[in-house]
């Protein structure tokens, strides 16, 4: 980080600041670390623009902290200036760690801005919204051309401006032009236009002061301009729209003389696409006035630049030769331009307008379409804006650049049924029924404190002898979705591979009660009536993998029964070899076996009975075909089918499946059931499988969407590096280990289903299986918000909040549940307010209720219902925001409407935390002091004794004065119907001081009531009134005293 703290003028300052300095942070003392330094430089403030300076500087304070940390939150008497402007001095020590300078003190033209922007304004008190001597620097005329009395009102009206502003005045300066004054706090302090007028100023600004320019340079310039050629300009802009490029350069030079010449910013910006003629352009002698006038200014980055300017708009032509009707002047700089007049952008009546209703095909204005480089941007619930072709158009035709397509993704797909309308059983189905269930299941809460809030995170919690039965009530949901009517036959095929994937979840994780379990659980029911008591079976240790073996063989040919029975169905009646072989495929040894029987082959059929049985029987098999083999047996006179069977039963899956092709799991089953011993364990046939498919000689195991529709044209996607769920689970299984580097990928919408934007089953999946301990991850957060997003759009904000809840607690990113929640309180807040179920159930989640306030507050701040958004700052604690609507906006139309209870209600919870409000006792507590006054002064004076009157009108006097100062301080903010309450109150508290004075007052005392009545801000006829009786009582007075 480098800053450069030069001055281009000196002026009366510090020595140390009128050097010019330039540190670097980035260069470290030998004996300091890399992390002391690294500390030092994040504690600075920063500060980048050259012409403002630091005291003490920059460099100075890395080496104070250095030597001394924590020197940088204490800084004594801490200075901030411009040059040519003025500096601040902020009185005591200053905290100025990693304060942004440059967005926080602003010095313009005889004025200086601390904090511009109100909603990034600290209390006052912190950071450098606090007490400080200001000092700006006026640019009077010359001081012989002003006479005594002149500058003695110059003194008077800086005198008058620092009281009105709220400002101290200390002293000025007619020599230097320093004009000192104290601030308590900070928002806008100076000169406007207007007192600029009264007071008479030299019109060369500082910046302007440090160029130096003499009467000959001027002319060189004037000659320089005369002589250019017109030619050069004959690129540009005016010329295109006709008018004199040489004119409108001389306007230019005029009205902006004081801009940075940004065409050669421009062009320095993509100096590697222009030609060397547009660089021989962007240096015409044209530009030389505003160059070298940048020339000596430092280099800055532009925050605006010019847009390329638009040559010609043809909505008509599209031909091939044509690229398009907008072109760029840049790219045709080598070009001869005639100079003629545009007639600009036509609108043809046949393109859609906005006026049409039509939310896409929109013309937009080219100049800020070009201006702003618009490209793609996405709304709520799915909306996509963007200028491109419009999504699955086929239409070649070539569309025009200023289009815009409003278009929204089908996150609700699957909520739609065959005839693409939305079903609400669907959407229960899909979403509320698993969510319910999920939430009635067993969680761990978590409290994160977060400040003066705290979130409950949850986790769900189930162990592996409560699988089953999880399971299966995740797979009552989708059978009850199964049974509703015009379901589309691709949802029915993702629907039962749901089903299937919870099967397996349950057949390969859910664990059983062992023999030493049970004989616990019979201790502890020993005391129990046995009848009636549900038996167990006793199992050993030894046989659970077998028996787990056993259901997944059971579950794999549930899962290729109907593939089985599609294929048979479609062969023809004399192929009953065949017939067998995709029987055995699907290992339905039965049907097999009786179909063998029935034609007569009863050695087939009994080698069928004995498939899958031991290894000695695959091992004669298979020796037997070997010697027939080695023997030169002609297998021609052998049906080709009968080969395959025999093939298969000895074991050689591979050669029985020559020429065949085969689903994935089939041949899985068929690797376990006829290749590998008949014991072997689950991982071992997973790993096997794994090892056949990495050597190709595996069919590829891929999503059921692809393997048994609904996709029709494979060839469009990509399959390799995306299993099917199902096979995951299986690999998940095999590994053993919670570190499975696949999680992302399984856990992906591609895994079960077609659609990259479904995640409403694969969640659960998720977490069931990371609550019994087969993997833990925190690197899952793209599952957790693609799910919040699918709720989002079909407004289940409450479900969505859940969702969130249930994202695991990392501690880099500690608040990433609360940024979520309260996104989704702020976006969706007219969704879930308009729901007294989800606001109920979102508060019985332990969101804070202060975050539902205050989305609301700020929707209707946005909607301009500034009374409701008022009830929900204050129910949120947010003072300041409560106490500028009450004040500005809600405060005087109750009053006027005589609503004083109303008012009361409001501003006395404010009262109660006024010392979190800024200005409040020149701004609602006026109304509090108002109602307390006013009923002092209503009480009978028989029963209050003179020090409480006295000390009333005291009070009475104190509250014109509040009031005078707040219209000096808040002035255009205030509106006409503040105005007016401040003169209706006014008005009252001065008739009561009035009739109070008459009652045995003497003329002295009610002469000064009547001196208070005068200040009070009343309208011009009660003033008039008032000043008559005034003059009454002061000739009574004079009567009096002359006696």
């Amino acid at each position: 980080m480098e800053v450069d703290v030069g001055m281009l003028k000196p002026i009366p300052l510090p020595q140390t600041q009128c050097k010019r300095r330039r540190i670097s942070m980035n260069c470290s003392d030998t004996s300091a670390s890399c992390n002391t330094s690294h500390e030092v430089e994040n504690s600075l403030p920063t500060l980048k623009c050259s012409d403002y300076y630091t005291k003490p500087c920059l460099s100075e304070l890395a080496t104070r902290e250095l030597m001394d940390p924590g020197y940088c939150s204490r800084v004594q008497d801490f200075v901030v200036g411009r040059v040519g402007y003025g500096y601040i001095k902020f009185t005591g020590q200053t905290d100025v760690r990693c304060l942004d300078l440059d967005c926080i003190v602003k010095f313009n033209r005889c004025e200086v801005v601390v904090y511009e922007d109100d909603s990034s304004k600290p209390l006052v008190g912190q950071g450098l919204n606090k007490p400080a001597e200001v000092t700006l620097l006026l640019r009077l005329k010359s001081l012989k051309s002003l006479t005594a009395d002149c500058l003695r009102d110059i003194r008077e009206k800086l005198k008058c401006k620092s009281q009105s502003q709220g400002a101290q005045f200390i002293s000025f300066d007619p020599v230097s032009g320093e004009w000192k004054f104290l601030v308590q706090h900070f928002s806008r302090f100076g000169l406007g236009e207007e007192d600029e007028e009264d007071i008479p100023m030299d019109d060369v600004s500082p910046a302007e002061d440090h160029a130096d320019m003499n009467g000959s340079d001027m002319s060189d310039m004037y000659e320089e301009d005369a002589s250019v050629d017109r030619t050069l300009l004959s690129h540009s802009l005016p010329t295109n729209l006709g008018l004199d490029p040489v004119r409108m350069n001389d306007l230019r030079m005029m009205l902006f003389s004081s801009e940075q010449d940004e065409v050669e910013g421009l062009n320095n910006m993509f100096s590697h696409d222009i030609s060397p003629f547009a660089k021989e352009t962007s240096r015409s002698p044209l530009l030389q006035h505003s160059s070298k006038k940048s020339a000596r200014k430092t280099n800055t980055p532009l925050t605006r630049k010019t847009p390329l300017a638009i040559k010609e708009y043809n909505p008509g032509n599209f031909s091939s030769s044509s690229p398009g009707g907008i072109l760029m002047v840049q790219q045709n700089k080598g070009l001869h331009l005639p100079v003629a007049k545009s007639v600009g952008f036509e609108l043809h009546l046949k393109n859609n307008t906005p006026v049409t209703e039509s939310h896409s095909r929109n013309i937009v204005d080219a100049a800020l379409f070009m201006g702003r480089s618009f490209r793609v941007g996405w709304g709520p619930n799915g909306v996509l804006v963007h200028s491109g072709m419009p999504i699955g158009n086929n239409d070649t035709d070539v569309v025009l650049s200023s289009i815009i397509n409003v278009e929204k993704v089908a996150i609700d797909k699957v909520t739609r049924d065959e005839n693409g309308k939305v079903r609400e059983e669907l959407t229960d189905f899909c979403f509320s029924s698993p969510l319910s269930l999920h939430k009635e299941l067993s969680h761990e809460t978590r409290k994160v404190e977060l400040g003066t809030f705290e979130l409950k995170l949850q986790k769900l919690v189930c162990d592996r002898l409560t699988l089953p039965d999880i399971c299966r009530r995740y797979i009552d949901t989708i059978e009850r979705k199964l049974e509703v009517p015009s379901l589309s036959s691709a949802s029915r095929v993702l629907l039962m591979h749901q089903v299937l994937v919870w099967e397996l979840i349950k057949v390969l994780f859910s664990t059983r009660k062992t023999c030493e379990q049970l004989k616990t659980m019979e201790d502890e029911e020993e005391d129990m009536i046995t009848d009636g008591r549900e038996s167990y079976p006793n199992v050993e240790d030894e046989a659970l993998p077998l028996i787990r073996r056993a259901e997944f063989s059971y579950w794999l040919q549930e899962s290729v029964y109907h593939r089985v029975q599609e294929e048979v169905s479609s062969l023809d009646e004399l192929s009953d070899l065949e017939h067998i072989f995709l029987l055995l495929t699907g290992r339905q040894l039965d049907s097999a076996v009786v179909l063998a029987a029935s034609r007569g082959d009863v050695r087939l059929s009994c080698l069928l009975s004995q498939a899958g049985g031991s290894h000695a029987n695959r091992a004669d098999i298979a020796h037997q075909l070997d010697l027939w083999r080695k023997n030169g047996l002609d297998f021609n006179f052998f049906e080709e089918d009968r080969v395959r069977l025999l093939e298969l039963l000895s074991g050689n899956i591979h050669g029985a499946l020559r020429g065949v092709k085969i689903d994935w799991k089939r041949f899985l089953g068929l690797l376990m059931w006829y290749q590998l011993p008949c014991d072997i364990s689950l991982p071992d046939v997973f790993n096997t499988y794994q090892k056949l498919l990495n050597d190709g000689n595996a069919p590829y195991p891929v999503p059921v969407y692809i393997d048994e529709g609904p996709i029709e044209d494979v060839s469009d996607w990509a399959v390799n590096g995306r299993f099917d769920l199902a096979y995951y689970l299986m690999l998940l299984h095999a590994r053993q280990e919670n570190d499975f580097g696949a999680l992302k990928t399984m856990f992906s919408a591609f895994a079960s289903t077609n659609d990259p934007l479904d995640y409403h089953m694969i969640w659960h999946q998720r977490a069931v299986l990371e609550a019994i301990g087969t993997f833990s991850s925190k690197d899952l957060h793209v599952l957790d918000m693609a799910f919040v997003s699918q709720l989002l759009c079909l407004g289940q904000c409450h479900w969505a909040i859940y969702v969130v809840l249930h994202m695991p607690h990392r501690e880099d990113y500690p608040y990433l549940q609360t940024i979520a929640i309260r996104e989704i309180l702020f976006q969706y807040c007219e969704v879930w307010s308009t729901q007294d179920s989800q606001w109920e159930f979102i508060e019985n989640l332990g969101i804070p209720s202060a975050w539902l306030h205050e989305a609301l507050a700020i929707f209707f701040s946005y909607t301009r219902d500034l009374p409701k958004a008022l009830d929900h700052f204050l129910e949120c604690g947010n003072w300041q925001r409560a106490h500028s609507i009450f004040f500005t906006s809600v405060a005087h139309s109750l009053f006027l409407s005589a609503k004083h209870s109303e008012i009361w209600r409001l501003a006395t919870p404010m009262e109660n935390n006024k010392s979190e409000i800024e200005d409040w006792d020149l701004g609602a507590g006026i109304y509090i002091s108002f109602y307390t006054l006013r009923s002092s002064l209503q009480e009978d004076s028989n029963t209050m004794t003179e020090v409480e009157t006295l000390e009333n009108k005291k009070d009475a006097y104190d509250f014109i004065g509040r009031l005078n100062k707040s219209l000096a301080i808040w002035e255009s903010k205030l509106s006409v119907d503040a105005r007016v309450v401040y003169s209706k109150m006014a008005e009252e508290i001065c008739n009561l001081l009035i009739s109070d004075s008459n009652e045995g007052s003497t003329s002295e005392l009610q002469l000064d009531c009547f001196n208070t009545v005068m200040r009070a801000p009343l309208p011009h006829d009660l003033r008039s009134c008032h000043l008559q009786d005034a003059v009454s009582v002061f000739t009574t007075y004079l009567s009096e005293i002359s006696q």
